[in-house]
C-alpha cells in the first residue's frame, strides 16, 4: 500500500468491518419479511441497491488495505465497483419511476439517496486514476454515504412492509 493509503488503514479496517456487519444485518432483517418485500417491486429494488452500495464500501475498504497497492489501480477498482453498484441503483431508479401507484410520491428523492455513494465513489476513482490523493477523501465520503443511505433505505423498507 502506498504511503497515502497507509494513512487510511485504520479507517479502512473499521469501515470494512462495519460495512460487512451492516450488509449482513440488512439481509437478515429483510429475510424476516421477504415475502412482503418481494411483492413490492420498488422495495426489492431499493433494498438491492442499498446492499450493493454497502458491498461497494466493503470492497473499496478491503482493497485499500492491500499491500503495495498503487493509487491508480485502487482508483480503477473503485470505478469498477461504483459502476457495478450504479447498475443496481439504475434498476432501482427505473423501478421507482415506472411504479404507477399513488403511494410512490417523492420518486426523485427516493432515487437520489442511493446515487450519492455511487457518485462519490466514481469521483474518488477518477481522482485516484488522475493521481490525486484527494480521491482517498472521496472514497471515505462514499463509504460513509453508503452506510447512511443503506440505513435510511432499510428503515423505510421495513416500515413500509409493516404498514
Amino acid at each position: 500500500m502506498t504511503d497515502a493509503l497507509a494513512g487510511w488503514s485504520d479507517f479502512n479496517v473499521a469501515m470494512a468491518g462495519a460495512n460487512a456487519a451492516l450488509a449482513g444485518l440488512v439481509i437478515v432483517a429483510a429475510s424476516v419479511n421477504i415475502d412482503k418485500i418481494i411483492r413490492a417491486g420498488t422495495l426489492t429494488a431499493r433494498l438491492g441497491a442499498a446492499i450493493a452500495s454497502l458491498v461497494l464500501a466493503l470492497v473499496a475498504s478491503a482493497v485499500g488495505l492491500i499491500p503495495e497497492l498503487d493509487l491508480t489501480w485502487y482508483g480503477i477498482v473503485v470505478i469498477i465497483g461504483a459502476l457495478t453498484a450504479g447498475a443496481f441503483q439504475l434498476h432501482a431508479t427505473r423501478t421507482i419511476a415506472s411504479d404507477p401507484t399513488p403511494e410512490q410520491r417523492a420518486r426523485f428523492a427516493k432515487s437520489m439517496l442511493g446515487w450519492l455513494p455511487v457518485a462519490a465513489y466514481i469521483a474518488a476513482g477518477v481522482a485516484l486514476v488522475l493521481g490525486s490523493s484527494s480521491g482517498l477523501v472521496l472514497t471515505a465520503a462514499g463509504s460513509l454515504l453508503a452506510v447512511i443511505a443503506a440505513i435510511v433505505v432499510s428503515w423505510v423498507v421495513l416500515v413500509e412492509v409493516l404498514r
